[in-house]
Parts: structure tokens; sequence; C-alpha cells
């Protein structure tokens, strides 16, 4: 049987779509670890919402500075010239349409392109947060999920029975078990994780799939 990726792989893939010169917003869960696989030979800016633009990797135990922390309260490094700012100013840099691509997480998307990653009726929640904002101001939006719940039901649906953080917005999904493209209304089946075939996908995906003409194992 296959074995699905690991957060790390999935955010290992996920590092190969940022490009020279983007201004990156990582948001909490799998999308944290983005920050670790970024390629060396790229200059980017990592930016979190509570107010920080040049995050770096995770800190050694030796780096460890408890001042310095993301949206989701890790500790983090900073890169030379990084800067600090008040939460204000960091919603107003991602409301004006200055970040290049936000990577967030999802408790469901659906073949429009909307996703739902903010809250189940019926349980406790402190809010939305800022993904609103995020999905409404980043020129790309990325998602990393798994593929399937605990129960084994596929997360990637028809449409969210949840509700919703956005619409419309979500240009592709990078999970435990591919990479799919939103378009059109569908699910594309662009790359999947070795030892996986796309009709191993599309068998586990409630919503709309079609294959890609030239589906690719993935690369890390």
């Amino acid at each position: 049987m296959s074995t699905p990726l690991t957060r790390e792989q999935i955010a290992q893939r996920i590092s190969r779509e940022i490009e020279d010169g983007y201004v990156v917003n990582l948001g909490i869960g799998i999308p944290t670890l983005v920050a670790n696989y970024i390629p060396d030979e790229i200059d980017i800016m990592l930016h979190s919402e509570n107010g920080l633009l040049g995050m770096g990797a995770f800190p050694t135990e030796d780096q460890v500075d408890p001042d310095l922390i993301n949206a989701g309260k890790q500790t983090v490094t900073v890169v030379p010239g990084a800067s600090f700012f008040s939460n204000a100013e960091s919603f107003a840099m991602i409301r004006g349409g200055h970040i290049d691509l936000t990577v967030l997480g999802a408790m469901q998307v659906d073949a429009t392109g909307s996703i739902a990653n903010w809250m189940i009726p019926g349980k406790m929640i402190k809010g939305m947060g800022g993904a609103m904002d995020l999905v409404a101001g980043a020129k790309r939006v990325i998602v990393a999920m798994q593929h399937v719940d605990k129960t084994g039901n596929s997360k990637l649906l028809s449409e969210c029975t949840l509700p919703l953080t956005g619409i419309n917005c979500i240009e592709k999904v990078v999970t435990d078990r591919a990479l799919l493209e939103i378009k059109d209304g569908k699910f594309i089946i662009k790359e999947v994780a070795p030892g996986f075939t796309a009709e191993d996908i599309k068998e586990i995906t409630a919503g709309p799939v079609e294959i890609s003409d030239n589906v690719k194992t993935m690369e890390f």
C-alpha cells in the first residue's frame, strides 16, 4: 500500500512554487514548514501577519529568541534586512495586494476554488483570523492539506459544506497524495505522490476530477 507524504514533504513540494523576489505569507500548520525548504538560489521575503517581514527558518536550540515568533506563536529566525511593524501595517500590506503568494491549511476545498479553514459549527473558536484577508488580498493562494479526513472522507469536494473563508480564490492544492490545480470547476491532477496513480487520486476525491495529459510523480 502506498504511503502518503509527510507534512514535511508537502512543505518541500510547495517550496518549489515560490519564485525569486516573492513576498510570501505562510499560514499556521503545514504551511509554516515551507520556511525550512526555501531554495538557496532564490531571494524572497517571508511575511508574518503579526508584524514581521523577513522571517527565516525555524531556529536551532542556540538561536531561539522568545521575542521572535510567527503568527502561530512559534519561534522563528529573521534574515538580514528584516523589519518589524504593527499588526495594522501588516494587514495593510495584505489588503493592499503586496503579498505575492500565501500558503494556507484547510479543512475543505471545493472545485470552484473556495476554501473552508476557520471553523466547524458547534465547536468553540477564537475567530476567523487573517485567512479571510489573505485569500482576498494575496495574488496567489496555494493550500497545503491532507487529502482525506480521519475517517477517510475526501476533503476535496464539489462544494464546501463548512462555513467559507473565501470564494473562488484557490489556485492549487498540494495534499499528501497529489498536486491538483483548480480550473473550470474541476480538480486537475497534475502530480501524484510516489507510489500513487492518477486513478488512485480520482477515486478518493469527491469533487469533479480531470486527469492531466502529462501527470508527473512529485519531486522534492
